[in-house]
């Protein structure tokens, strides 16, 4: 039975899935919700996803949901069976490593990322006006996170030494800022950060995804 993922390609953690779906060399069926009604319906709300978001996944009648969980149950029960990609180490203090940056990544980047990609991208798409002053405290905030990486990332390609799953879970809301919001002077005016982010957004599965963002 073919992986059904229910989420859209304009949505950065149904991305997320993605990408580590063609990193691990899985085949999968995407299924885009007709609208934010959907994903409010009764039936969505019973079976998808009870908070009404995207996106969730049925692998075999198996659901989950929630975009990081989705990524190490894939992880957990396929990481190296179509490919040699390694995104989280079987080695526990490697794992450990990976799953440290995955939490900075939930609590200093992505918070002040997602707040900014809202508001400048987001809002803009509904034919609203960005809140200036959301726009102006995220990126303060992203920059004193984005000088923090500049040191961890030094010497390094990437977060834990080699890419894994903290590396990619960075990828969709950068993009966006960067390529949507066009707010790259954050990350190219550090060249630890500059390197990284050419590092794991030219990645082939990522450049394929990219193909299909509206």
């Amino acid at each position: 039975m073919t992986i059904k993922v229910f989420g859209h390609t304009a949505s950065t953690y149904s991305l997320v899935v993605l990408h580590v779906l063609k990193e691990l060399g899985l085949s999968y069926e995407l299924i885009q919700p007709s609208g934010f009604e959907e994903i409010k319906s009764p039936e969505y709300l019973a079976t998808k996803h009870p908070f009404g978001r995207i996106p969730s996944l049925n692998d075999d009648g198996f659901h989950i949901y929630e975009a990081r969980a989705i990524a190490r149950y894939l992880i957990n029960k396929y990481q190296g069976t179509k490919t040699s990609t390694v995104l989280i180490p079987s080695d526990v203090q490697k794992a450990a490593l990976v799953e440290q940056f995955i939490s900075v990544e939930t609590s200093y980047y992505t918070q002040p990322l997602s707040k900014l990609v809202i508001q400048l991208v987001f809002r803009k798409r509904c034919g609203n006006e960005p809140d200036l002053k959301i726009v102006n405290e995220a990126r303060e905030e992203l920059d004193k996170t984005l000088d923090v990486y500049e040191k961890l990332l030094e010497g390094k390609d990437y977060l834990t030494g080699e890419f894994s799953l903290a590396d990619l879970l960075h990828i969709p809301y950068t993009f966006f800022a960067i390529n949507v919001a066009g707010e790259g002077d954050l990350w190219n005016k550090r060249p630890n950060v500059s390197r990284w982010w050419k590092n794991i957004s030219e990645r082939e599965c990522w450049k394929n995804i990219v193909a299909d963002i509206p």
